[in-house]
């Protein structure tokens, strides 16, 4: 039953990434409005909302936008920074929005935040600790529990950052059509791609907890043995 959620959970991803990249590069051929490249989008936003202290800069690769709240940067990649599209306009919308919740203090940035440092940890040792765990299922079976308790930290960030994401789109959207970045034959279209975007984490939360659940019936099923 495991292997045919996590199969499932597999082709879903897939499916979803794939669409995701092709509705990307559809929406990244129709321009905004007034052809502001995603630099600019992100820039105008950031203005908007009073924050001053936050920079936009380029980084290589696809789809690699992401804000950083310890450095105060709204990195985005050459297609979005440069592009004048409604895709390069959503996509720098949403990652300002992470910014306007870093700067209102919002309260799930903050949780998600506070947990990076333990995620970290978690993450770079759990598959070891896991794998061990199985290993010595028989002999050493607090050592699978601690691995869990490890998974399960990563599952609760992956739950932790979807109200984040979520919240960042609606932001981003509200801004876009306030403000007349998109039209109204084209605000669908950027709502289409962040909803997309926001089904890939939802995607991976869910696979994350099915995998915790498979664990956790290993090691309950070793202790009824």
């Amino acid at each position: 039953m495991y292997w045919i959620i996590f199969i499932g959970f597999s082709l879903l991803s897939w499916v979803i990434s794939n669409r995701l990249s092709a509705k990307f590069k559809e929406y990244s051929k129709i321009p905004t409005e007034n052809y502001m490249t995603g630099k600019e989008v992100a820039e105008k936003m950031l203005r908007d909302n009073d924050i001053y202290d936050v920079s936009v800069q380029c980084v290589e690769g696809q789809l690699t936008d992401h804000y950083d709240p310890t450095k105060k940067v709204v990195n985005l990649s050459k297609s979005v920074y440069y592009g004048n599209s409604v895709a390069s306009a959503a996509v720098a919308a949403h990652e300002c929005g992470h910014a306007v919740q870093h700067a209102e203090s919002y309260s799930w940035l903050q949780l998600r935040s506070s947990l990076v440092p333990v995620v970290n940890f978690a993450s770079r040792w759990v598959m070891w600790v896991l794998l061990a765990g199985m290993i010595l299922i028989n002999t050493f079976p607090s050592l699978l529990l601690a691995g869990i308790v490890l998974f399960g930290l990563t599952t609760l960030f992956s739950f932790v950052t979807l109200p984040v994401e979520i919240n960042a789109s609606s932001r981003a959207l509200a801004w876009l059509d306030t403000h007349q970045i998109t039209s109204t034959a084209s605000h669908g279209k950027a709502q289409h791609a962040l909803r997309l975007a926001a089904y890939t984490y939802v995607v991976a939360a869910l696979s994350s907890l099915a995998t915790l659940c498979y664990y956790v019936m290993m090691y309950l099923g070793n202790n009824d043995d």
